[in-house]
């Protein structure tokens, strides 16, 4: 089988390349770092090929598909993202703009295009990573929260509609907390609670997502807050977010 990674140069991408090559899967990374990429692939033990992709860049997503839809994927993994901190007024709209590109835009085009493919063979899978940001509103990185809602909410909705045509095609989506990556770097901020390792968040969504689970979130804490915050007024939500979300700055 063959697996189809987005920013798969470093973080939870690469770790995840690295259990499915252990797991014996052949693999096709992309990212734009392909030094880094490079460099993963003399470590791994099973077929690899490497693509360049800027999935901020306009035709990229479609340019990707077309490399790859005669490549045999089985699946699809959206894990390219990044997050943008500060005031939704101060931030660079330009950046935003990217970033919205990569976390939802290059996600939709793909998640759509192979699952056009799947469902004609009628098998396959697409693991969509999100965040717990997903289920939750996020002052001072409020583009970054909206657009992992738009991932969660993506998923599900592709799920339900998997269910219903009783289609052998599945989708997850995977909602860590803090993860320890790159992310908090190139976000300009720093966990406000200890993050997990890139490695075990790879590893427990690889496995959740071949036992069969939809909505993959990682350790109890993570997962409470998640249910506690469907119990909480919206705008108290926004004020308990929005103070965590301060605190990243100190």
């Amino acid at each position: 089988m063959k697996v189809l990674i987005t920013g798969a140069s470093s973080g939870i991408g690469r770790d995840m390349a690295r259990y499915l090559s252990e797991k014996g899967f052949d693999l096709v990374l992309t990212a734009r770092n392909t030094k880094s990429l490079e460099k993963l692939r003399s470590e791994l033990k099973t077929d690899v090929e490497i693509i360049y992709c800027d999935l901020s860049e306009e035709n990229a997503p479609f340019e990707l598909y077309h490399k790859c839809r005669n490549k045999g994927i089985d699946i699809l993994i959206n894990n390219a993202g990044y997050g943008i901190f500060g005031e939704f007024h101060e931030t660079d709209l330009k950046d935003e703009l990217d970033m919205i590109n990569v976390n939802i835009r290059a996600v939709h085009i793909l998640t759509k295009l192979f699952l056009k493919d799947f469902r004609k063979r009628n098998r396959g899978g697409i693991l969509n990573v999100a965040s717990s940001a997903g289920f939750l509103t996020g002052p001072l990185m409020s583009s970054y929260y909206a657009s992992k809602n738009y991932v969660v909410r993506l998923s599900l909705a592709i799920y339900e509609e998997l269910r219903r045509s009783k289609s052998r095609v599945r989708i997850g989506v995977f909602c860590p907390g803090p993860v320890e990556t790159n992310f908090n770097n190139r976000a300009g901020v720093h966990f406000s609670v200890p993050p997990v390792s890139s490695e075990y968040a790879a590893r427990y969504a690889i496995d959740r997502f071949f036992s069969g689970s939809t909505v993959i979130i990682p350790t109890v804490t993570v997962k409470l807050g998640v249910i506690a915050s469907k119990l909480v007024p919206v705008k108290m939500l926004g004020m308990i977010t929005g103070n965590i979300q301060q605190r990243k700055l100190k």
